[in-house]
C-alpha cells in the first residue's frame, strides 16, 4: 500500500526491478514510493548487487518482532521502609520523573535524580543505581556527569570502601540555582558586549541591550531567593 510498510509484493518488485538495471526513482515511481525509501530498503539488505526479497522480508519480520518485545524502561525499585505503598511510590516517581523531563532534563538524567531523591539516604553507588533503574553502568556515568554540572549531585566516597556514591541533600535546589546565577552572569557579560560590538543605536544592538537588561533582572532575582533561602535554612539551625 502507498505510504505503507513495504510488503512481500513491494520487495519482490524492487529486486526485479534492481534487476532491470533501473535506478531507485523509477522503482519508486512504479510503486508510488519516494526513491528514499527504496534506496534505504535495498541499502540495509544487502545492497542492489545482493539484495534478496525473501531474506528482507524476514529480517523485517524479525525487527518487527523485537519491537513488540522491547519492554518500556522498567521504573526504579523504591524503598521499602517506613510501611510506604509500593505502587504509590512507583506511580509517584514515575510522575516526577516525567515532570522532570518536562522541565527540560533530558530522560536518563531524570531518572537517576527521581531515584536519588526517592531513596531516604539520598546517596547511592553506582551500582545500586543500575540495580534500580535497571540500565548500564554507562547510562549512569553520563547521567551523573551531567547532574554533577549542573549542580544537582556531588561525589563522596562510602566511608571504609574505594568506591563513590551520589548524593543529593537539602541544598541540591540552591546549588541548582548557583549554577543558573553564574550562567545569567555570562550571559550577561557577552549581552552587553554585543550592544558595544553591534552599537546601541543599531536594531541588533537594541535587541541585546534589551536581553542584557532582562537577564540583569533574572540575575538578580535569583540571587534574592538565594539569600531567602540561606536565611531559612539559618533560621531552622537556630
Amino acid at each position: 500500500m502507498p505510504g505503507g510498510r513495504l510488503d512481500d509484493v513491494d520487495r519482490r518488485h524492487i529486486a526485479a526491478g534492481l534487476a532491470e538495471g533501473l535506478g531507485y526513482a523509477e522503482i519508486g515511481r512504479q510503486l508510488g514510493r519516494p526513491a528514499s525509501t527504496v534506496m534505504r530498503e535495498v541499502t540495509r539488505n544487502g545492497g542492489p548487487d545482493d539484495y534478496r526479497p525473501e531474506r528482507a522480508q524476514q529480517a523485517t519480520e524479525q525487527r518487527a518482532r523485537r519491537h513488540k518485545q522491547a519492554k518500556p524502561p522498567a521504573p526504579p525499585i523504591p524503598d521499602n521502609a517506613h510501611g510506604r505503598d509500593p505502587e504509590a511510590v512507583a506511580e509517584f516517581t514515575e510522575s516526577f520523573t516525567a515532570l522532570l523531563i518536562e522541565q527540560g532534563l533530558p530522560r536518563m538524567e531524570a531518572r537517576v535524580l527521581a531515584c536519588l531523591q526517592i531513596t531516604d539516604s539520598g546517596a547511592l553507588t553506582a551500582a545500586e543505581l543500575v540495580e534500580r533503574l535497571r540500565v548500564s553502568p554507562a547510562s549512569i556515568s553520563n547521567a551523573v556527569a551531567f547532574l554533577e554540572q549542573q549542580g544537582m549531585l556531588r561525589r563522596e566516597l562510602v566511608p571504609g570502601a574505594r568506591r563513590e556514591r551520589y548524593v543529593i541533600d537539602d541544598d541540591i535546589w540552591l546549588r541548582n540555582l548557583v549554577a543558573s546565577v553564574q550562567m545569567q552572569n555570562a550571559l550577561a557579560a557577552i549581552t552587553r558586549r554585543g550592544v558595544e560590538i553591534l552599537g546601541p543605536d543599531t536594531p541588533a544592538g537594541a535587541r541585546f541591550e534589551q536581553s542584557a537588561e532582562f537577564v540583569v533582572i533574572v540575575g538578580a532575582a535569583l540571587r534574592q531567593a538565594m539569600e531567602q533561602w540561606r536565611e531559612r535554612l539559618a533560621e531552622r539551625s537556630a
